[in-house]
């Protein structure tokens, strides 16, 4: 089986994945259904694919900003970044702390070099220009979210640890990873990383690298500091458990929500953008920052659909947005004016 394709649960990851509550059957599941209606929606999606009128790439270069030096302050400092490398790859700046979350960087999201979605743009920064990180999160294990030429390129570049949903471990095991550097998380589980206490919160997606389906899990993140508060949504379809987290963990001073790569073939594990504005209002956050568009095409709207779409909800519903071009530093508490740059190059 080609590396790529990642291991499979053996042993005690195999044990331990089999007691979560959300694993039965042999496989992990949601709390709801999340059937995807591909074939029933009477609308051929490869023709779509092939002939259909979306403007699917850029007419003009992706606009790509060099992160300034990373600032250096203590532990104790209030200030909170988030650096938007592209696609969902984006590192938290925290209390003195750095979170590397989702990092993709190579050229197509897909085992082959040849074949597979292809980058819209280039990665603002190499792998081995990240300043050192303390953590990296992964959300789950599909392409755009977990590349082996990325985490084998952070072995060498890096030393934090590696925290992934149960069975992701399987993985990065299989591509070299120390044992000591991964950390395999459940639901509702937390692992402190240096002040920070990082938790694995509840997503409603999928997962799978090959044939088999759902063999690893999925989740979102949240990031706290003593002061400071993050969620990632990593990918996931609208649904309660966000007012569950927000109860629980909220508020957060900024969300990074998913807002594109969706259909109506498939409504329950992607959001649309109006429903990352519903989530984020349920989420209790502050600044909203969009993730998981304008890198790869995953589906068959427009390249900028979901940030227009996303800009018109969120003013309607006065929610703080900030839209970052790729490699360009927020700082949370005074994030730059949404200037509508992506419309230039659209």
């Amino acid at each position: 089986m080609p590396a790529a394709l990642g291991g499979r649960l053996t042993g005690a990851r195999a044990e331990r994945a089999a007691r979560s509550p959300q694993f039965r059957d042999g496989t992990f599941h949601n709390r709801a259904s999340t059937r995807t209606m591909v074939g029933d929606t009477g609308r051929n999606l490869l023709w779509e694919l092939l002939f259909g009128k979306q403007r699917r790439r850029p007419a003009s270069a992706v606009p790509l900003l060099r992160p300034h030096a990373e600032p250096a302050v203590a532990d104790t400092h209030p200030e909170l970044n988030v650096v938007w490398y592209g696609h969902a790859s984006a590192l938290i700046e925290i209390e003195g702390h750095r979170v590397l979350i989702d990092p993709v960087w190579s050229d197509r999201c897909s085992p082959s070099a040849l074949l597979g979605p292809r980058r819209l743009h280039e990665p603002p920064v190499r792998l081995d220009e990240l300043p050192p990180v303390d953590a990296i999160l992964i959300s789950h294990d599909h392409y755009d979210h977990l590349d082996m030429a990325t985490v084998q390129g952070l072995l060498t570049g890096q030393s934090a640890p590696f925290l992934v949903p149960l069975g992701v471990g399987a993985h990065l095991d299989r591509w070299g990873v120390p044992a000591e550097r991964i950390i395999e998380l459940d639901w509702a589980e937390s692992h402190q990383v240096g002040g920070l206490e990082i938790t694995a919160t509840a997503a409603q997606h999928f997962s799978g690298r090959g044939l088999r389906r759902d063999g690893t899990l999925w989740s979102s993140w949240v990031v706290a500091g003593s002061r400071r508060k993050v969620f990632y949504t990593g990918d996931s379809g609208y649904f309660d458990g966000y007012a569950e987290i927000g109860a629980e963990h909220g508020p957060f001073d900024v969300t990074l929500m998913q807002i594109g790569a969706y259909d109506r073939a498939w409504p329950s594990i992607h959001m649309f953008p109006e429903e990352a504005v519903a989530a984020h209002l349920d989420l209790r956050g502050g600044l909203f920052i969009p993730v998981h568009w304008a890198t790869f095409n995953l589906a068959l709207h427009d390249w900028a659909e979901p940030v227009d779409r996303l800009w018109a909800e969120a003013k309607a519903r006065d929610v703080r947005l900030a839209v970052p071009r790729p490699g360009e530093r927020v700082v949370v508490d005074d994030p730059a004016a949404v200037d509508g740059w992506w419309q230039a190059v659209a």
